[in-house]
């Protein structure tokens, strides 16, 4: 994974890593944000309103990131009862996270136009991989931390969908079992051929082409020598 590239292509590992480092930090800071736009300042009271990389990494999280592709920043706290009352207060604290991501990747695609469109050196600098390392990877967090599954972003609003339908017991097994499922899938991605997570690469790598206005995956063969 990136440990491996770090000593036999360490510019595009570290450019790579500091595209997931920017894009886990302001994944967490738009939380902790949209908590204190909501009337919570639990986040903020813990040192989370911050664009300082160092109050959102986990370490055993960036550690499995480095070795097997897998891994989390610290999660941002809140308290319901702090905010301000609307149901969709919690969707729209988890949802930011993700949505911040979406506008990144679109501001990184909008630079690497600029930076074609000025004939800058998009190939043989660390420009070019860091752009597209920066979209595609804010793009998969995004969709990623949409998936349905506690502690993911996307549970918040299946929690909020199911609430008071038959269907309620759904949202609370998921909530009392999330974390065991979406382990058990990291788990089968790693130790077997089949990789639960395959379907994120898909619209990933489209909407990467789309923001960038060329090929994701060939720009990626480019700069690994492919």
């Amino acid at each position: 994974m990136l440990l491996q590239l770090l000593f036999a292509e360490p510019m595009l590992a570290f450019t790579w890593i500091a595209a997931l480092i920017i894009a886990l930090t302001i994944h967490e800071f738009a939380h902790a944000a949209v908590g204190k736009w909501r009337g919570d300042d639990t986040a903020e009271q813990m040192g989370r309103l911050t664009l300082n990389p160092l109050a959102h990494l986990d370490p055993l999280g960036l550690i499995m990131l480095l070795t097997l592709g897998f891994g989390w920043a610290k999660p941002v706290p809140y308290d319901p009862r702090n905010l301000r009352g609307s149901k969709y207060d919690d969707v729209m604290i988890a949802f930011a996270g993700p949505i911040s991501n979406i506008i990144l990747a679109a501001v990184g695609g909008i630079a690497f136009r600029v930076a074609m469109i000025a004939d800058l050196n998009v190939i043989g600098t660390a420009l070019g991989p860091f752009l597209v390392f920066f979209v595609l990877t804010n793009l998969m967090l995004a969709i990623f931390n949409m998936i349905p599954i506690h502690p993911l972003d996307g549970s918040k609003l299946l929690t909020v969908w199911l609430t008071g339908t038959s269907l309620e017991w759904l949202a609370t097994w998921l909530l009392r079992y999330g974390n065991q499922l979406l382990l058990g899938l990291i788990l089968i991605s790693i130790v077997t051929p089949y990789d639960p997570f395959s379907y994120i690469q898909i619209p990933s790598f489209l909407l990467c082409g789309q923001f960038l206005g060329a090929s994701c995956g060939a720009l990626l063969g480019v700069y690994f020598g492919g």
